[in-house]
């Protein structure tokens, strides 16, 4: 876990989603909120809406990590309150598959949507770690949240 996380993560959850929702017009729901992040934030993404399944309904991780049937495992309220896990790489990103901490990206994915979460899996075409990649994800993401 990197050192930013700790600090990020009570911040996000006590105080700015709490503010946020007091000083502007919002639906200040778990099924009206969503959260999505890129590479690092992509990764702390991950982590927060795992131990916080009751906040977000839609989750977004471009270049970020995967679910996997474990995570669902362990924390059996992300499969129950998440209505979309979108997980999207550049093409470059996946010639090595399997290399992160979490596993294949894309075997996790389908794992998961076996085991009955709605997913998406996004390939950005001939792109590595980069802005084109995360580009092209969120504009695939963004339609699909809050249906």
């Amino acid at each position: 876990m990197n050192l930013i996380l700790p600090l990020f993560k009570p911040v996000l959850i006590d105080e700015l989603i709490p503010y946020v929702d007091t000083h502007f017009r919002t639906l200040a729901n778990r099924d009206n909120r969503a959260m999505a992040g890129l590479s690092m934030g992509g990764m702390e993404t991950r982590i927060i809406t795992l131990a916080n399944p009751d906040v977000f309904s839609y989750v977004g991780l471009f270049s970020g990590g995967s679910i996997s049937p474990d995570d669902l495992k362990e924390h059996p309220d992300f499969k129950k309150n998440v209505k979309l896990l979108f997980v999207s790489y550049g093409s470059k990103e996946l010639e090595n598959p399997g290399r992160g901490p979490w596993g294949d990206p894309r075997k996790n994915t389908e794992a998961v949507k076996k085991a009955g979460m709605n997913t998406r899996f996004y390939v950005s075409p001939g792109t590595a770690h980069e802005f084109q990649s995360w580009r092209r994800s969120l504009y695939q993401f963004a339609p699909l949240l809050f249906r």
